[in-house]
């Protein structure tokens, strides 16, 4: 049987998930990765050189998932943080992956090119809802999508989605709508 190498790296990058979103990158084993994958350790170098670039290519490769599976919707704040909150609870590996990502490898998200696009196109988004005097202008279009990311991004420690989806609404519409 022929060896196939994108099969092979699929499979370590989808054990790869499974182990760094679980442990994060300090907690996470190299070992279980390749038992997780059915692969050799020495793959896994060979692929992707180290640990970190290992997490950062699992990160990577969900970054569409992660950045922009809810449409961004600078006209209605509180409805997006509601369906972003909504994703995050269904799919919970990928929120703890990107936190573990954010903690362990501060920065090197943003520098992402496809998260950079991402974020620009959030802040330009926002930049002219705040032209148009549909957000409030007091916060700069940057500052006020992390603001935006770190309400919703919390909102998943709590124990009761339902309510918290609703004081998230609350909280983002007196953020963000104009005074």
């Amino acid at each position: 049987m022929p060896y196939d190498s994108a099969a092979t790296r699929a499979r370590i990058l989808a054990a790869a998930t499974t182990e760094f979103s679980t442990y994060g990158l300090a907690g996470a084993r190299v070992d279980r990765i390749a038992a997780g994958a059915e692969a050799i350790k020495q793959l896994i170098y060979a692929y992707f050189g180290n640990k970190e670039a290992l997490f950062d290519a699992v990160l990577e490769s969900h970054l569409d998932d992660l950045l922009d599976a809810v449409p961004f919707d600078a006209t209605d704040l509180p409805a997006y943080a509601q369906r972003l909150l909504a994703f995050e609870e269904d799919h919970p590996e990928l929120g703890r992956l990107a936190r573990w990502h954010l903690l362990e490898r501060p920065g090197v998200l943003w520098q992402l090119p496809q998260s950079a696009a991402s974020m620009e196109r959030k802040v330009a988004a926002l930049a002219q809802a705040q032209a148009d005097g549909l957000v409030d202008d007091t916060l700069p279009p940057d500052r006020l999508l992390a603001m935006l990311l770190a309400l919703i991004h919390g909102g998943v420690l709590f124990a009761e989605p339902e309510a918290v989806r609703d004081s998230l609404a609350t909280a983002v519409g007196r953020l963000v709508l104009p005074r």
